[in-house]
């Protein structure tokens, strides 16, 4: 792209955006957020009040918390340089930032780092993952004390890996065995994994349940675990015929598996789906032993905020009309080896993800890229991680959805390296000065007690 309209969209960004002149973004952001939340409030208000005080924290949790902000000015934006109408059918997570990756241990035993939040997954353009984890860049490297300088060292870095990847994984399948581990990464990254590989079963009940008279159950812990009600409980359970329908069977266990020994609500998750319902459910496992109990995650899902600035890129019939299914479908596309739990189910009418809480994973800690160094590190494996996500869930996963090879179409529009890095860099620190602006109109509403949900 000529350096001039990249002059016009950084001055586009700092003014908020060609739709919303400075003098209305406040009252806008504002109502963006109230718009999105409200239709929550009625079950969940405990939860979205935490959410606005999380929000309120930080530049960068306001910024998680409002992905539907970020692609309503998607839509008005300058569209990149290296993108064409085929690479607008990458199969994207939607909510790129530095809170959604992690390492976890596959289906197949290995212990990966990878995406691992799937909840606004759609199709949409790659350079969209790209913009919002450069940006996430930007507010989470400033919180942590770097300097501008080093971030965007970090982000052309994470960029040139992508694209770098993108490139390998074109013409071959080495996408469909491409992972990281404890062998191929180091730093931050590295000492995720090896967390990950530490963890264990035991640990995971031990700290939500517990066993009395030979039966485990959950534990009622104060901020996290609340019980639910007879009617709530009925339906979950109710609809867990409904879940395992959802899994293919070749990879389905026997009945008994999945028999329900307790639910709890749990509280406090995340940043972006605080206000969403989600309950955690205790069933039996591979055996009647305590030891193997196994806890689901059963998340409530509504349509991705990547839907906003292309809707129908996704047809809803591709995912069954279900956006429990549409996440579902995500995770299994843009992972190897996935959780062989993943599935969906409806509860009270509303669209539930299903998956494994994980008695072997971690969350990344950017906190701790508190160097240069550090954070240039763990910026190639982010950018590979990305496109490994995308390299997967093109025509590899489904070509009745993607019908052609996604590495490939991305490796032919990047035309420079260095071009797309310095763009997606400009980008970055444009959009995070906007987003300081939001988060600024935000808690002067926050603080004066203006209706946000």
């Amino acid at each position: 792209m000529k350096k001039r309209a990249w002059i016009v969209l950084s001055a586009a960004l700092l003014c908020a955006s060609a739709a919303h002149a400075a003098s209305t973004r406040t009252s806008w952001v504002v109502s963006q957020v109230y718009g999105y939340n409200h239709p929550f409030a009625a079950t969940d208000s405990a939860e979205l009040a935490t959410k606005m005080s999380t929000m309120a924290n930080s530049a960068f949790d306001f910024y998680r918390g409002t992905a539907h902000i970020f692609y309503q000015d998607m839509k008005t934006l300058p569209a990149s340089a290296y993108t064409t109408t085929q690479t607008g059918y990458t199969w994207i997570g939607g909510d790129t930032h530095f809170g959604n990756f992690g390492a976890w241990q596959d289906s197949g035993g290995n212990t990966v780092f990878s995406v691992d939040d799937f909840d606004e997954g759609y199709l949409g353009q790659y350079v969209w993952d790209l913009r919002r984890l450069a940006t996430s860049m930007v507010l989470a490297g400033r919180a942590n004390g770097l300097a501008d300088s080093d971030i965007s060292t970090a982000i052309k870095t994470m960029v040139g890996a992508y694209v770098d990847e993108m490139s390998n994984f074109k013409g071959s399948s080495a996408e469909l065995s491409f992972q990281l581990k404890s062998g191929n990464t180091s730093g931050v990254v590295g000492d995720t994994i090896g967390a990950a590989k530490g963890d264990s079963r035991s640990d995971l009940l031990s700290k939500y349940t517990q066993v009395s008279g030979g039966a485990r159950t959950f534990q009622t812990i104060a901020g996290k675990l609340a019980t639910v009600g007879s009617t709530t409980y009925d339906q979950i359970a109710g609809a867990m015929s409904g879940y395992i329908g959802s899994i293919a069977s070749s990879k389905r266990y026997a009945a008994s598996y999945y028999q329900v020994k307790d639910i709890r609500q749990k509280l406090g998750s995340g940043v972006g789906s605080l206000g969403k319902l989600r309950y955690y459910v205790l069933v039996e496992g591979p055996s009647t032993s305590t030891s193997d109990d196994v806890i689901l995650e059963v998340k409530q899902e509504i349509g991705s905020a990547v839907a906003i600035v292309d809707n129908g890129q996704l047809p809803a019939a591709d995912y069954g009309n279900h956006e429990g299914n549409r996440v579902a479908m995500t995770a299994k596309a843009q992972t190897l080896n996935a959780d062989v739990l993943v599935g969906y189910a409806t509860i009270d009418g509303s669209a539930y993800y299903v998956h494994e809480k994980s008695p072997y994973a971690e969350d990344f800690d950017y906190t701790q890229l508190s160097s240069a160094g550090k954070l240039n590190t763990a910026a190639t494996y982010l950018g590979q991680a990305l496109a490994s996500a995308h390299a997967i869930s093109d025509q590899d996963y489904n070509s009745a959805i993607v019908s052609y090879s996604i590495d490939k179409q991305v490796t032919d529009a990047v035309s420079s390296k260095s071009g797309l890095a310095s763009e997606i860099s400009t980008f970055a620190f444009g959009y995070a000065d906007q987003v300081n602006l939001d988060w600024q109109s935000f808690v002067g509403a926050y603080n004066a007690g203006t209706p946000l949900y």
